[in-house]
């Protein structure tokens, strides 16, 4: 285990009706790396990002960032104290160019934009042009968003993350509805971004594949537990993992 904790979960709890969404959930997130969290279908994973992310408030527990209670704190305000989200469907603007969409991501980030004040005179333009250096997205800046495949919008949906200069990023199936022969490139790329701004990544992912391959750590979930967590050939390999959450015949 190496770096600071950056994120800390204590017994977080929430319900939906008769379903436990997440039970005594405690967790610690340790900067620079890279945590995957898998299990099956309604085992709580993108509940807990939801959780951390600001997006749903626990009805118990505490969630610490940077040693700081941040429990319930709105998304936007998260998002300024350095905690970031990319959803499994990137959130782009798909009428807008690439460039574009990061010059926007960018005015947020800065907070001083003005009505009628063109967004290029409030960001530096040579900054997100930098961020699709780093997602090899350069070629991509003056296309309109509607026009690229899966993969290229993921890829551009991290560079829009990375405008808004967080130091934890989750992500939700970052490689959701990518070609399979792609998976592997992408993530790839995105590890290596994140690597180079400094960015600690904790991704859900189903792939098992991607999962050996780009995570430092694993947390396998199921009803709304933590059930195991360890390095990923120890955890993939667990009977118990591959019974509930891989599969008998994988």
């Amino acid at each position: 285990m190496s770096g600071a904790v950056l994120l800390e979960a204590k017994d977080l709890e929430i319900r939906f009706g008769g379903v436990v969404a997440a039970s005594g959930i405690n967790i610690k997130i340790h900067e620079g790396r890279k945590l995957a969290i898998i299990g099956p279908n309604g085992a709580g994973k993108t509940t807990f990002l939801n959780m951390c992310t600001g997006y749903l408030k626990p009805q118990a527990g505490h969630i610490l960032f940077n040693g700081q209670d941040v429990t319930g704190i709105a998304p936007r305000k998260l998002v300024r104290k350095g905690v970031a989200r990319a959803f499994q469907i990137p959130q782009l603007f798909a009428e807008h160019t690439v460039i574009e969409n990061l010059l926007m991501a960018g005015t947020a980030e800065a907070r001083n934009w003005a009505p009628l004040t063109p967004i290029e005179r409030v960001t530096q333009r040579a900054q997100m042009e930098h961020l699709l250096d780093l997602t090899k997205c350069s070629d991509l800046a003056q296309r309109s968003v509607s026009e690229l495949p899966e993969g290229q919008r993921k890829l551009v949906d991290i560079a829009l993350a990375l405008a808004l200069k967080p130091r934890l990023l989750f992500m939700d199936e970052p490689t959701s509805g990518v070609a399979s022969s792609e998976k592997f490139e992408i993530l790839d790329i995105i590890a290596g971004a994140l690597e180079e701004a400094r960015v600690t990544p904790v991704f859900v992912e189903h792939d098992m594949g991607i999962v050996d391959r780009f995570a430092d750590e694993v947390a396998v979930w199921n009803r709304g537990e933590v059930l195991f967590r360890g390095a990923p050939d120890e955890v993939l390999n667990h009977p118990d993992v591959i019974r509930d959450v891989i599969g008998e015949e994988l």
